[in-house]
C-alpha cells in the first residue's frame, strides 16, 4: 500500500485484545483445524530432499506474490528465468523479490532462537528494503519520521510520535503467554494491526506478510520439520479481497476483526491442505514430477537417455547404480557409474547424503526447474494473479 500526503481521513484508536469468537462459529472450526494440522507428525510418502526442494520453490512463489500485491508485476516465468540465469541484475523489480526470498532464507534460520520483537522486525524491514529506490526506505529499519496515510483507505495510522508505543504494546501482545489455542487468533490480529500502525516509510506490506510467515512458524508450523507454509497464497489470490478485510477492520469492531481473522485463517486451512497434497508421493510424481520430465524432453532441455534415468530416480525416489543396468544393457558398472555423474555434474542428480552412493532427484536447474513451475501451474499451486 502507497504512502500519500494526510488529507482530511482522522485517526482513531482502538484496542488491541484477543477476542474469543463463538463456539458454533465457522472461525472457531478453523482454530480446532490448524491446531490439529500443527500439532500432526509430519508424515507422508515424498523423501525430504524432494519437499525441501519444493519448500524453496514454495518460498520464491511467496516472495514473487508479496511483491505482486504491491504492484511489482514481475510474472513467475520472468522470475524463474533470472534463477536460472543465475546473472547478476540491476533491475528493482526483480531485487525486490530477491530481498524476500532471503529474508525468509533470514527467518528459517533464526526464528528458533530469538523471539519476534523491534530489533527483528527491524532486520526484515532492511532486508525488504535492501538495495531499492522507488519501493526502498529513507531509514531501513527505522520507524517512521514523517506521518502517512494509506490509498484508497479511509484510516489514518497513528502519528509518528505514538509508533513507538503502538508497536511495543504489539510485541507485548504476540509474546505474552497465552493458552495456545489463541495463537492464530494472534496471527491474524497481529497482522491487521502491523498494518494498522503503518510503523515504516515504505515496506510495511512487504513486511508485515513476512511478520505473519514468522509467527506462523514461531507456533508450530515449522517448514524445518513441518509443512510447507505459504501465507502469502491467502492474500495474493484476490489483492481487492485482502484490502477490503483489513479496511473492514480498521473499524475495531469486534464482529469486524473477527471477520478478518476468519478470512486469514479459513486461507490458511486451505493453502495448507492444497500443499500438503505435494506429500503424497504418488500424487507428486504422477502429476507433477513425472509430466515435468515430460516437459522437459520436449522442450530438448534433456535428452531422451536422460529422460529414462530420471524416471527411474522418480519412480524409486533413491537409486544407486545398479538400478540402471537394464537402461544400459552390457555396460560395466564403471561406465554407468559415469552417466551418473554426468546427471549429477547437470545437478539433476544428487547424494541422498553426503559422501553417499545413492541418488536422488535434484529439479533446481536449468533442465527441470520449468516443467516443475509449469506443472505446479496446471495443478493449481502458483498462488499469483491470473498474468503469471
Amino acid at each position: 500500500m502507497l504512502n500519500v500526503k494526510i488529507m482530511d481521513v482522522k485517526f482513531k484508536h482502538s484496542d488491541l485484545k484477543l477476542i474469543n469468537p463463538p463456539f458454533e462459529s465457522k472461525l472457531a472450526d478453523f482454530i480446532i483445524e490448524l491446531d490439529y494440522l500443527r500439532k500432526k507428525p509430519l508424515g507422508g510418502t515424498t523423501h525430504p530432499s524432494t519437499f525441501f526442494q519444493l519448500k524453496k520453490i514454495f518460498h520464491t512463489l511467496e516472495s514473487i506474490g508479496s511483491a505482486r500485491i504491491e504492484g511489482n508485476r514481475t510474472t513467475i516465468a520472468e522470475f524463474i528465468e533470472t534463477k536460472i540465469e543465475k546473472k547478476e541484475t540491476k533491475d528493482e523489480k526483480i531485487i525486490e523479490i530477491q530481498n524476500m526470498e532471503k529474508a525468509l532464507a533470514f527467518i528459517d534460520e533464526n526464528i528458533d532462537k530469538t523471539i519476534i520483537n523491534r530489533m527483528f522486525v527491524s532486520e526484515l524491514h532492511k532486508q525488504v528494503v535492501k538495495n531499492l529506490i522507488k519501493e526502498g526506505s529513507k531509514n531501513p529499519g527505522d520507524f517512521r519520521k514523517e506521518n502517512v496515510r494509506i490509498t484508497k483507505s479511509n484510516h489514518l495510522p497513528p502519528d509518528m510520535s505514538q509508533v513507538p508505543a503502538y508497536m511495543d504494546e504489539l510485541f507485548a501482545f504476540i509474546n505474552k503467554e497465552n493458552s495456545s489455542k489463541y495463537d492464530l487468533l494472534k496471527t491474524a490480529l497481529a497482522h491487521h494491526r502491523f498494518a494498522w500502525i503503518h510503523p515504516f516509510d515504505n515496506g510495511n506490506g512487504r513486511t508485515v506478510r513476512l511478520f505473519t510467515y514468522a509467527m506462523l512458524v514461531k507456533q508450530g508450523f515449522n517448514i524445518h520439520i513441518g509443512r510447507i507454509i505459504n501465507p502469502t497464497a491467502i492474500f495474493c489470490n484476490n489483492r481487492d479481497k485482502y484490502y477490503k478485510f483489513l479496511s473492514k477492520a480498521d473499524t475495531g469492531m469486534e464482529v469486524d476483526l473477527l471477520s478478518w481473522c476468519e478470512y486469514v485463517l479459513e486461507g490458511l486451512k486451505n493453502e495448507i491442505d492444497k500443499i500438503d497434497k505435494l506429500l503424497d508421493y504418488n500424487y507428486l510424481s504422477k502429476n507433477i514430477l513425472l509430466p515435468a520430465i515430460d516437459f522437459s524432453l520436449e522442450r530438448k532441455l534433456i535428452i531422451p537417455q536422460e529422460e529414462k534415468i530420471l524416471k527411474i530416480v522418480i519412480k524409486k525416489q533413491v537409486i544407486q547404480a545398479g538400478d540402471l543396468k537394464n537402461i544400459f544393457p552390457g555396460k560395466i558398472p564403471a561406465e554407468i557409474s559415469r552417466t551418473i555423474r554426468k546427471l549429477k555434474d547437470k545437478n539433476m542428480l544428487m547424494p541422498e547424503k553426503e559422501k553417499s552412493r545413492k541418488y536422488v532427484l535434484h529439479f533446481e536447474n536449468n533442465y527441470l526447474l520449468r516443467g516443475i513451475i509449469e506443472m505446479l501451474d496446471k495443478n493449481n499451486f502458483l498462488p499469483v494473479s491470473k498474468d503469471k
